[in-house]
């Protein structure tokens, strides 16, 4: 199995598709040493990380290079309402990926930053972001509709 979640005593584990690939056998080791806990906290911040609205916000406060005020982030990650953002910022705030800095005047200024754990998490995931826009062809249902015919 080449992966970090693993199934509970009694619940079968399923697959779907196995492709063979150049892994080395000790690339996943790290997983074995994982605790229950540990393994559940993993899969945790790997969901929130990929939910629809956390990386984009990252990539935004990226491009910035500096630090955005919240209407500013408003303005550019199109399509979040101003709750979602709110929600959003406080996860990435509590995640230890975003700084928040609340300057005490009148009206309040609140500027929301990259923390170096953001920033690093984002170029992590930039390679990701990277491989899937290279195959994206290749994830075209019809193809996968095909390749099943082709199996049967």
């Amino acid at each position: 199995m080449v992966c970090c979640i693993r199934s509970k005593e009694g619940t079968p584990t399923i697959y779907t598709h196995l492709e063979v690939t150049d892994l080395t056998g000790d690339m996943f080791d790290f997983c074995s040493s994982m605790t229950d806990e540990q393994d559940a906290r993993a899969r945790e911040l790997i969901e929130r990380a990929a939910a629809k609205w956390p990386l984009r916000i990252l990539h935004v406060l990226s491009d910035a290079g500096a630090p955005l005020r919240f209407s500013r982030l408003l303005e550019r990650v199109e399509g979040i309402s101003q709750k979602v953002l709110t929600q959003t910022l406080r996860t990435l705030e509590r995640d230890g990926l975003i700084i928040r800095t609340l300057y005490p005047q009148v009206p309040p200024r609140v500027e929301y930053e990259l923390t170096p754990l953001g920033h690093d998490l984002l170029m992590q995931v930039a390679a990701l972001w990277r491989w899937i826009v290279q195959h994206l062809d290749d994830f075209d249902p019809r193809k996968a509709v095909k390749l099943n015919a082709a199996d049967d």
